[in-house]
């Protein structure tokens, strides 16, 4: 992340903007977030989530993560008899996961940089056998599940959502759910989509905006500075990449609800910007050098200070956007995380059709 130092996208968050409860305690509904439009180097408009509809158009299409969220933090004891928690972050090929160990901070946790090789004991009679720590991370173990039944099985019985220091109090699974998740596999909510309601929903489509599914099952999100993403399961299904090329033919804009939706779609995408349907395991990372090809904007939260996912925001939008967005977001007080506030990056029209 050495490009973005000395910029805005590098200053420390200050914790006053941090969100810690749901938007719908803290105000009158999920939709009450407040929305930071960007379009290109014009500057950037102020709203609420609900006022959505009225920056998109009619023939543009707003893909969406369908994958629910599962309460995928469990309680574990070491060989030592401490206890510890496990928080299951990605099914990998042959029946493995890519774990992530914590050890109680507080009234939260922080990861384990020790060496875990081993097993576990986890609560209901199950045992977690870590084999060895995923290529390029200290905190990420490859991990064997012994188990009375399925991980999802055993984490809907066992589990709770997973909970940084952020989040002060301990909200129920509902809380990290969004109306779109309808397939369990997420370890962290697709947050991006966390402000939408039914009745926005109906707006959208009155309009003329489509809204079209794809799956990607997120893993943890606490990535250390400078720590690439790992491989995440996705699906890309015939119909959603028929839909996105008649958008495009007809002079549609794609707008992604969040980075999962892009890291699903570029992965899919070839050169000329055709969508393919597709499924697996993809650890595409998208850079500035690389471009997009499959999307022309992004709705999604704000990304705290050396996170990866602003090099794919830079792509999308461009550094001098991103700059200028963010100082104005830290200006006006908008909140970050899970529960925070939101940004809809529409590149200057001049952009659309750059990279396919």
């Amino acid at each position: 992340m050495s490009a973005l130092l000395d910029s805005p996208l590098s200053a420390p968050l200050d914790s006053d903007l941090e969100a810690s409860a749901p938007a719908e305690v803290r105000g009158s509904g999920r939709d009450d977030v407040r929305l930071l439009v960007s379009e290109g180097e014009d500057g950037v408009a102020h709203g609420v989530f609900r006022d959505l509809p009225a920056h998109l158009r009619a023939g543009d299409a707003l893909v969406v993560n369908t994958s629910a969220t599962v309460p995928a933090s469990v309680s574990a004891t070491l060989g030592d008899r401490r206890s510890i928690r496990v928080h299951f972050s990605t099914e990998l090929p042959g029946g493995l996961w890519l774990v992530e160990a914590r050890q109680p901070v507080d009234d939260t946790t922080s990861p384990m940089t020790e060496d875990l090789t081993g097993d576990l004991g986890l609560d209901g009679d199950g045992r977690l056998s870590l084999l060895g720590r995923f290529p390029g991370s200290q905190r990420l173990w490859i991990a064997s599940p012994h188990l009375p039944g399925t991980v999802l099985e055993h984490l809907a019985t066992h589990g709770e959502p997973i909970r940084y220091r952020h989040a002060r109090d301990r909200w129920p699974l509902s809380a990290y759910q969004q109306i779109f998740g309808d397939e369990p596999g997420s370890a962290e909510m697709p947050s991006a989509a966390r402000p939408f309601t039914a009745d926005l929903v109906v707006d959208l489509v009155r309009r003329g905006i489509t809204i079209v599914p794809i799956l990607l099952h997120t893993g943890v999100s606490s990535l250390e500075g400078n720590e690439m993403p790992y491989p995440e399961r996705f699906r890309v299904s015939d119909s959603t990449a028929a839909q996105l090329n008649a958008v495009h033919a007809n002079a549609g804009r794609v707008i992604a609800v969040g980075t999962t939706v892009v890291r699903a779609l570029e992965s899919v995408t070839d050169t000329l910007g055709t969508v393919h349907p597709g499924s697996g395991w993809t650890d595409l990372v998208v850079t500035p050098e690389r471009g997009v090809r499959a999307v022309d904007g992004l709705l999604t939260g704000w990304h705290e200070p050396e996170a990866t996912h602003l090099l794919m925001l830079e792509a999308i939008a461009g550094r001098h956007t991103l700059e200028l967005a963010y100082s104005e977001a830290r200006r006006a007080g908008y909140l970050w995380h899970e529960f925070g506030d939101t940004h809809l990056l529409l590149p200057h029209e001049s952009r659309l059709g750059f990279a396919r």
